[in-house]
């Protein structure tokens, strides 16, 4: 489980916070998805929860205890964030992925961690490119390489920044479905920044729509109204039912 309570947060040199006492909480096996424009803060939260950018007030908890208290390696253990873009790298897929265990290695990489990592290579359909050197793959590809090196981490929160940024139609469906299965499966609580509305009501149970640096609802599905749409992107949107999901479809002037 994932608690973020009143977390505030400005970059060194700004007058004015980007983010305002912000709570939320994520359940064991619960997919959010953390909505709004550019510029609303989605990612820096993502970053201020890894501590990447650190809070200068509010606390991130993860199974109620304190992750600001942990150490860089059981922090590792507990949250693995995938990041908007990542630099390519000279490695093999295969070695990429297996530096998601390296929170677990202590003098050698073992016969669990390779086998931790070809399950998830075989889970994410990557086999045919398990040895080619990740800096030869499409962004997209690379993308998925990423996601996979944060779920060999098998943290308790995943943390997702625009996962599906840089996939085609079928992969966006599959990666987030993926996602989803190994949520449930190993109860994690994952955050996912995005911008498709529809993607979001299909694969999310919870639903984060940020204004102004703040939070401005936070539930269900019953939290994504087009009323809170409106306000949160300044768009009018219709909300339709099609075979028990939801679809956002702006409407035009």
């Amino acid at each position: 489980m994932l608690e973020v309570k009143n977390v505030t947060f400005s970059y060194k040199g700004m007058a004015t916070n980007v983010l305002e006492e912000v709570s939320f909480m994520i359940e064991a096996g619960q997919c959010l998805a953390i909505l709004g424009n550019n510029g609303a803060g989605k990612s820096t939260l993502l970053k201020c929860i890894n501590r990447i950018c650190p809070i200068q007030k509010g606390s991130v908890y993860i199974d109620k205890k304190d992750a600001y208290e942990m150490n860089t390696r059981i922090l590792a253990q507990n949250i693995a964030y995938v990041p908007q873009r990542t630099e390519a790298t000279d490695m093999t897929v295969f070695d990429t992925v297996l530096l998601g265990r390296k929170p677990y290695i202590k003098w050698d990489i073992t016969v669990e961690d390779r086998e931790i990592v070809a399950d998830i290579i075989s889970q994410m359909g990557l086999e045919k490119f398990a040895l080619r050197n990740i800096s030869t793959l499409s962004g997209g590809e690379a993308q998925i390489v990423m996601l996979s090196r944060a779920l060999a981490q098998q943290p308790k929160v995943l943390l997702l920044d625009e996962p599906t940024s840089n996939l085609d139609l079928k992969n966006q469906h599959e990666v987030l479905q993926i996602v989803r299965n190994i949520a449930e499966k190993n109860q994690i609580s994952v955050a996912i920044v995005i911008h498709d509305l529809n993607l979001a009501a299909h694969y999310c149970d919870k639903f984060l729509l940020m204004k102004d640096k703040n939070v401005y609802s936070d539930g269900g599905i019953e939290t994504l109204t087009s009323d809170a749409i409106g306000a949160v992107y300044g768009i009018d949107v219709e909300i339709l039912d099609y075979k028990n999901t939801k679809l956002v479809v702006p409407l035009s002037n």
